[in-house]
């Protein structure tokens, strides 16, 4: 008989158990990104949810002003000259607001959810990557106007430019394409700035959730952080990175090829949901965060260059494409550092000193370290310490590997962002040998059943199983009311494919389609659901025959692939490849105009 051992993990950080109700709204800051001013005296700092940027004193450890920001920002750049910030932020209604002297003096309109401005080296061009609309501005700054819209993936979160500027490296955060395959992975778009020609980069397979994108000082690789899901093999246990890795992927510049991918994680420790990466000025360090295990890594840049260099040699062909099941790489050439604070989802290098954004602290983290090795922090509040609400308390724990046996993953790892990841994974609450798709959070506890089977209740219910079944943790019950707080605040995002907030012509047309084909008889508004089980037809293997939940629709433009096992790569393929909803005949009898108008009704909700 096997004996599996349940443990309980401590959190990483002290934190008040709430009773929802007790605290009411509070208004964070969420350092979401960081610069340093040329003369390194001021931090500059991005306060995502405080809708600010702030100037800290590096001197005097202190704020020394603050700038209100007309929305929500998500990063910065800034210019060649040190003078002016370049300020991306405004969700649907993207902006880049210009800031100089502490003050917005323009701002530039851009594409929705904008994010990773890059300024080109000669300082004619701004670059910014469009999250939620595929693709990336390419913006004339002495103009102010927007020159080109270029199409990449999925989810463009994080760009680097080359130096010479004729390169854009672009990071898809999610896959994209259907998930019943062998291959599923994010990919990086490589854009000629010059021709606007675009080259698709994939990285090995499970590869998903990136997050950051920084080339070396010497211009000659390209690091990014994201996940290794382990999605061909059954959620049965979490050992030795059985479902989940995290990893390092490094991309030659010249050759614009993948070379290796690093496994951040130890054998008996996952360092979870990697994110921000840096370099010291001088090379010889990298450092990449991790949000899940609240730490940082500092790395031996040469170590590591030369392994590299050393084991890519040793391989044939492409045979280095399985070094990311390699767990031990980092041994002896990384440190790894635990941090005070929580949520390190920015940070900036300065020799010895590695300056950390603490997005849930609403703080700054300054990590010292000496010759020998040794470090030491300090922890410095933003404003004041704000009591949390059982919906950030929930946010926090959602986003943490503490939860978790031996801190491989968090919810976040297969939601990020309370979403989906776009892959299948075969969990054991069903069956063995049965993979489906990953559901989007939004609504689940308004939309009960839960999971594809309805096999449990509601999502109450497997909020808790998720934690004792996937995390193979024994949690409190305050822990899994808190995740149940945070999801149930949860608000959709307005689809990019509304004009002006409103429904285009083509949706209304397809608004008035979708009640008469008959959608509306599963799908009925406001939620687009029945929260009832149906045999759609798709099962297949140990599932064949078995009804399936019907999902709500909204914000469906973002949970692609479609269907239960993901076959359907986009929403156009769900109504005409699958038939999906052609029971009656009706859907059939529509012409290639009207399936585009439905299509576009149902990308819009």
């Amino acid at each position: 008989m096997k004996i599996v051992t349940i443990c309980v993990m401590a959190l990483s950080f002290t934190m008040p158990i709430l009773s929802a109700g007790l605290v009411s709204a509070q208004d964070y800051l969420s350092p979401s990104d960081l610069i340093l001013s040329h003369d390194k005296e001021t931090l500059y700092v991005l306060a995502s949810t405080g809708k600010q940027l702030i100037d800290f004193d590096l001197q005097e450890n202190g704020i020394r002003r603050s700038l209100e920001l007309p929305a929500e920002p998500t990063d910065m750049v800034m210019s060649g000259d040190g003078e002016t910030l370049y300020v991306a932020g405004g969700g649907p209604e993207g902006r880049v607001w210009i800031v100089n002297s502490g003050s917005v003096v323009g701002e530039i309109e851009t594409g929705h959810t904008p994010m990773s401005p890059i300024v080109s080296p000669d300082g004619k061009w701004l670059y910014v990557c469009n999250r939620f609309d595929n693709d990336v501005s390419i913006i004339d700054l002495e103009s102010g106007k927007t020159m080109a819209r270029v199409a990449v993936l999925r989810e463009p979160i994080a760009a680097v430019l080359t130096p010479d500027g004729k390169r854009l490296f672009v990071a898809n955060h999610i896959p994209d394409g259907r998930a019943d395959i062998e291959y599923v992975a994010s990919q990086v778009s490589i854009i000629n700035t010059e021709t606007q020609e675009v080259k698709t980069l994939p990285l090995v397979n499970g590869a998903e959730g990136m997050r950051a994108m920084e080339i070396s000082p010497d211009g000659k690789k390209i690091f990014a952080t994201h996940l290794m899901a382990r999605f061909l093999v059954p959620t049965t246990q979490l050992e030795r990175g059985w479902v989940s890795t995290n990893a390092l992927s490094v991309i030659d510049v010249a050759s614009e090829t993948l070379q290796y991918t690093v496994l951040l994680d130890d054998i008996e420790q996952g360092f979870s949901n990697p994110w921000a990466i840096g370099f010291s000025p001088d090379g010889k360090t990298l450092v990449v965060s991790s949000t899940g295990n609240q730490e940082i890594s500092l790395i031996d840049l040469p170590a590591l260059t030369a392994k590299i260099a050393s084991r890519s040699s040793q391989l044939e062909g492409e045979a280095h494409l399985n070094a990311h099941n390699d767990l031990s790489f980092l041994s002896e050439i990384r440190k790894r550092v635990k941090l005070k604070g929580i949520g390190p989802r920015s940070l900036v290098v300065d020799e010895q000193v590695v300056y950390v954004g603490n997005y849930f602290s609403d703080a700054i983290e300054i990590v010292r370290s000496s010759s020998t090795g040794h470090t030491e922090s300090d922890l410095l509040q933003l404003g004041s310490q704000q009591a949390i609400t059982p919906e950030r308390l929930g946010e926090i724990y959602f986003n943490d590997s503490a939860l978790c046996f031996q801190n491989w993953l968090s919810c976040a790892t297969c939601h990020p962002d309370a979403r989906t990841d776009g892959l299948n994974w075969d969990l054991m609450n069903d069956g063995i040998g049965n993979p489906k798709n990953v559901k989007s959070m939004l609504y689940a506890h308004k939309t009960p059943p839960a999971m594809w089977l309805g096999v449990r209740a509601d999502a109450e219910t497997a909020v808790r199983a998720g934690i004792r079944h996937i995390q193979f943790s024994v949690r409190p019950e305050e822990d899994a009311l808190a995740i149940d707080a945070y999801l149930k605040s949860l608000k959709p995002i307005p689809s990019p494919h509304l004009v002006d907030g409103r429904l285009s012509d083509s949706a209304m047309r397809g608004e008035i389609l979708f009640e008469q084909v008959g959608c509306a008889y599963c799908h009925p508004s406001p939620l687009f659901t029945d929260f009832r089980l149906h045999d759609a037809g798709f099962t297949s293997g140990p599932d064949e025959g078995k009804p399936v939940d019907v999902p709500h629709l909204i914000e469906a433009w973002r949970t692609a692939p479609y269907l239960h096992d993901g076959r359907a790569a986009t929403m156009k393929d769900v109504v005409t490849t699958f038939e999906h909803g052609n029971s009656r005949g009706k859907l059939s009898e529509l012409s290639e105009d009207q399936i585009d108008d439905l299509v576009e009704y149902l990308l819009s909700l």
